[in-house]
């Protein structure tokens, strides 16, 4: 259950368990009050477009974990996302083995792809708010020796698409359109839009509780 902090009745939960998108939320002083991941299953549906299976599967996450805090304590925002590297209408895997990752970077490898964020936002009252973000991302053409030092490195487990932007696979990225943050896994323009629009304030923005003195 959401932890009780009588100095900010607005509590934020987030509902997921990636580093990345709880460092990005830091970046623009954004701390929530407790990390609940959600417990979903990410499997796309049938012929399901990229763009539609980034936005449903936040839109899930918030949910799911906005039904399990019910009761619970009233008052608090949920706050969920999801991202999706496409190559055309293909949605790539977060890849969990070398095989995966070696297939996604060749796939990638001298050309230009999109990767969709969704965000959505569950408020206080039971509604839900919800945005999807694109950024096309190219790489430049990759050599069996590249895409062997990166998986060597590491760096591409458990990341859609077998990279992340933000760490080695930079050096593979010729130019970027369109939020980086959302690559990343969160777009902090939009969440901090959501956020204001519904309200949401922090601790470090709510007025002061120490009485002016005399």
């Amino acid at each position: 259950m959401p932890k009780q902090n009588p100095q900010n009745p607005h509590q934020l939960v987030l509902a997921s368990a990636s580093p990345r998108r709880l460092d990005l939320l830091g970046q623009i002083h954004i701390i929530p009050d407790q990390i609940l991941p959600a417990d979903s299953d990410e499997t796309p549906h049938h012929q399901e477009r990229p763009n539609d299976y980034a936005l449903r599967m936040a839109c899930e996450k918030a949910l799911l974990v906005a039904n399990q805090l019910a009761g619970a304590r009233a008052g608090a925002f949920i706050l969920a996302g999801d991202t999706v590297v496409a190559a055309g209408r293909r949605i790539l895997p977060k890849a969990e083995t070398e095989q995966q990752a070696r297939d996604c970077l060749s796939i990638l490898s001298g050309r230009r792809h999109r990767v969709y964020g969704g965000i959505a936002l569950c408020l206080p009252d039971g509604s839900l708010r919800h945005r999807l973000l694109t950024s096309h991302v190219r790489f430049r053409r990759l050599s069996a020796l590249d895409i062997d030092q990166y998986i060597d490195w590491g760096d591409w487990q458990g990341k859609a698409g077998g990279y992340a932007i933000q760490g080695l696979a930079a050096r593979f990225v010729r130019a970027i359109d369109g939020s980086y943050s959302n690559i990343v896994g969160f777009s902090l323009y939009d969440v901090a839009a959501m956020l204001d629009a519904a309200g949401w304030r922090g601790a470090d923005q709510l007025p002061s509780q120490t009485p002016p003195s005399a």
